[in-house]
């Protein structure tokens, strides 16, 4: 069958977008292994299907490159918002997205009645261990020892819908993300592996970050880990609670207001092209 898409970008984080309000679509994962792939398919941090829903305005559900179905994606959503509203399926400034967190409350913004950026409302994040999750007998993992390839790290824990491990460091770019990032992931202290943040404090309201995806590797961007990289400045002093914090990665800039009630994320959402494929 031939199936249209359209590749959007929020930030850095590039998706493969799919309307499957009708259902067609009965094999996600596999579409998402072949055509996500940069070398051998259209290339993407992702793929994702735009589905009806009962409780919300429309469903997002997400894959990774590696076919693996992910809980959140903070510069997805705002690409399916974009999608939504500039296909006229959900005409509202204000729209209600379900997701396999939770329902997500997204506020688009408007150039000549085309989405440019968007507020997504991320939940509160949870520093609980059991709910990260991350096997760890304390009652926040922060700060908290863990040696990883020989090398002590204090590492930070939270959940914003899906697991982060935040790491402060003096270099971000002088990381080997490539190389230290899959043992964090797969390291035995978290159950569901773990998309781990190595991050600078730049000044009182910017920060610096690379990121590993668990299941995607290394990508330009992440919606939920700039989240729990504020988050966590936030608890331990870094940044002030509820002041707009610009969280610059390789594709851009992200803005992120973190509070008690909850974290709000900001960026853009762009159409890059269209097509279809055969599958």
């Amino acid at each position: 069958q031939s199936i249209h898409f359209s590749k959007m970008v929020g930030s850095g984080n590039d998706y493969i977008v799919i309307n499957n309000m009708d259902g067609k679509i009965t094999c996600p994962e596999s579409i998402a292994l072949t055509y996500a792939n940069r070398h051998f398919g259209i290339g993407g941090d992702g793929m994702v299907l735009i589905q009806s829903s009962e409780v919300a305005d429309a469903r997002m559900r997400m894959f990774n490159i590696d076919g693996s179905e992910g809980k959140m994606a903070g510069n997805c959503i705002r690409c399916v918002a974009k999608y939504l509203y500039d296909k006229d399926i959900v005409h509202k400034e204000v729209m209600n997205l379900e997701t396999a967190s939770g329902i997500k409350e997204v506020s688009v913004y408007l150039s000549d009645d085309e989405v440019t950026s968007a507020s997504v409302k991320m939940g509160k994040a949870s520093f609980a261990p059991a709910e990260v999750p991350v096997r760890a007998d304390v009652e926040r993992v922060l700060n908290y020892p863990l040696t990883v390839d020989g090398k002590e790290y204090r590492i930070n824990c939270v959940s914003v819908g899906n697991p982060h491990c935040v790491v402060f460091c003096d270099k971000v770019d002088a990381v080997d993300v490539e190389g230290i990032g899959p043992k964090f992931e797969y390291n035995k202290i978290f159950p569901g592996r773990v998309n781990t943040e190595f991050v600078r404090v730049v000044n009182k309201n910017t920060m610096k970050m690379r990121v590993w995806e668990r299941g995607n590797g290394e990508t330009w961007a992440c919606g939920t880990g700039a989240c729990a990289a504020v988050a966590v400045a936030c608890e331990l002093g870094y940044f002030e609670k509820g002041k707009d914090i610009t969280v610059k990665v390789k594709g851009g800039d992200l803005i992120v207001n973190y509070t008690d009630d909850g974290i709000t994320l900001t960026g853009n959402a762009d159409l890059i092209y269209e097509g279809d494929f055969l599958y």
